[in-house]
């Protein structure tokens, strides 16, 4: 019997991995191309090109085949999973008319939606007239109409980073459902467009025919297609099989696949997410995402900005680790380890707030705040009140998860760069209080990809299956008892009611500086 073999295509924020997987989940090869994640020629604004992107990924497979001794012909399924809510325009001929706009753009109008007096009288009434507006304004089609018009007019295609890659390889504008996460006007409820009927179509210029068919995870999206073939080096006719956003995947490849559970993605943008048959919103008018596995919802809480702090730190504050990496051809993540060694649990009282970008429905002005400094602390405290700070914010989205769906998560399985750190897994454990896991698989959003592609050419029967026969969970952490006991000190007295007490000050911040 010939080996079955399956190929994922995570295009990331920060880098485009390209891994081969067998049946069991296991990593038999890979590939990581960096990538600059956007270019800025204004502020607050994040583009990147998308020909950029995919070129990136032929470069990823092609560097691939170059490490590996793996048959070609032993890949039996290919599946895509990106970034969310970055937004492609394509021409009649299917070429980028602009750079993308990323996920991590600002920008937003000042308008309001065209609605008639009835949809704004039931809007009102059901208090959602403010969260329509919102989506007006932050939707990237108002932005392009509005300040881009001419290129407006030529937009033949308005879709996401993953279309536009899934385009390029079998030449068809179709997408996941598990996909299809941004401002457009999308049911999250149903997990399909909206209808005709739907206020969305009035809140955004986009069309029907502008959006590409959307298909479930773990059918085909299509075949390779010849020029994709030699552009990658993967080879022709091979099935693509739809998966999920970037998220989705890794909430799938962590073996989340119902609400007893709970994956901590440690990413650029931090979240927690658990999967649920049923529509929950965890904050009103916030929709739950679709999950990979058909008829699913992934709950969801982020924090804007969550571990790339970390970055932050490496370029505002990090010389010593940056040039120390250098020298010894490391990563300087790798080095910071040696700082949250050098200070006890709760950092000498130094308390970091760590929302330096509004999410879950944040007001605009909230900013991000460091307190309890003395002249005892240190950049390592620095360092430390950071990571504290970020798991605190995700403790309390934590515990936002298990009110909406009922109850307390029986596992919690944290995967993405920060689980990389046993530090930072401590004191993730420390601070929920409570054991927790380290995903095995690194790549937990390709491994989620590789289970659709599984399901997808029958090497399993069906999602529940895979996830059994592919997912497996790493090393164990459990809460040290003092620590635990300071940090839900630290959460209960000061940190659960800091925003709500700076909210005032960051109001008057912005009235000073916009």
């Amino acid at each position: 019997m010939s080996k079955q073999y399956l190929l994922s295509i995570d295009n990331g924020t920060q880098s485009i991995r390209a891994i081969i997987f067998d049946k069991n989940g296991l990593e038999l090869a890979k590939s990581t191309i960096p990538i600059t994640p956007y270019f800025s020629t204004q502020a607050g604004w994040a583009e990147q090109n998308p020909i950029y992107f995919w070129e990136s990924v032929c470069k990823a497979t092609n560097t691939l085949w170059s490490q590996t001794k793996i048959q070609k012909s032993d890949i039996k399924a290919v599946s895509v999973t990106t970034q969310r809510a970055t937004i492609v325009t394509l021409d009649d001929k299917g070429k980028p008319l602009r750079p993308a706009i990323s996920w991590l753009d600002l920008r937003k109008v000042n308008t309001k939606p065209k609605l008639n007096f009835l949809q704004s009288s039931i809007l009102r009434i059901v208090g959602a007239k403010d969260f329509v507006d919102l989506l007006h304004q932050n939707s990237e089609a108002n932005w392009l109409e509005q300040f881009e018009p001419q290129t407006w007019k030529l937009v033949k295609r308005f879709i996401l980073l993953s279309c536009y890659q899934n385009y390029r390889l079998t030449g068809n504008f179709k997408d996941s459902v598990a996909s299809t996460v941004g401002y457009l006007p999308f049911d999250f409820r149903n997990q399909r467009w909206a209808e005709n009927k739907s206020f969305q179509w009035k809140t955004m210029p986009v069309t029907h025919d502008m959006l590409p068919e959307l298909v479930e995870a773990g059918e085909a999206l299509g075949h390779v297609i010849p020029e994709a073939s030699v552009a990658t080096g993967i080879p022709e006719g091979i099935p693509v099989i739809a998966s999920g956003s970037d998220k989705a995947c890794e909430v799938l490849g962590t073996g989340c696949i119902d609400n007893t559970m709970a994956n901590l993605s440690f990413g650029s943008l931090a979240t927690i997410n658990t999967s649920s048959t049923k529509y929950l919103e965890a904050l009103k008018f916030h929709p739950a995402y679709p999950g990979v596995i058909p008829g699913s919802f992934n709950i969801e809480m982020m924090l804007q900005r969550g571990f790339w702090m970390i970055r932050w730190f490496i370029k505002e504050l990090g010389d010593l680790e940056r040039q120390t990496a250098s020298k010894k051809n490391v990563s300087p993540e790798s080095l910071l380890n040696a700082l949250i060694t050098a200070v006890p649990a709760g950092s000498d009282g130094l308390i970091l707030q760590p929302y330096w970008s509004p999410s879950n429905g944040d007001k605009e002005e909230t900013r991000g705040v460091i307190i309890g400094f003395t002249e005892i602390h240190t950049r390592a405290h620095i360092y430390r009140a950071m990571i504290e700070g970020i798991l605190f914010a995700m403790r309390q989205r934590k515990e936002v998860l298990e009110k909406t769906v009922g109850n307390k998560f029986e596992k919690i399985v944290i995967s993405g760069g920060g689980s990389q750190s046993d530090e930072i897994m401590q004191i993730t454990a420390d601070i929920l209080g409570t054991k927790i896991y380290r995903s095995k698989v690194y790549e937990a959003s390709s491994l989620g990809a590789a289970i659709a592609s599984a399901v997808g050419i029958r090497i399993y029967p069906n999602f529940e299956s895979a996830v059994k026969g592919m997912v497996k969970v790493g090393t164990e952490f459990e809460p040290n008892e003092s620590n635990k006991l300071l940090y839900n000190q630290i959460y209960e007295s000061i940190f659960k009611n800091l925003l709500d007490d700076l909210q005032p000050t960051y109001k008057k911040i912005k009235s000073l500086f916009n």
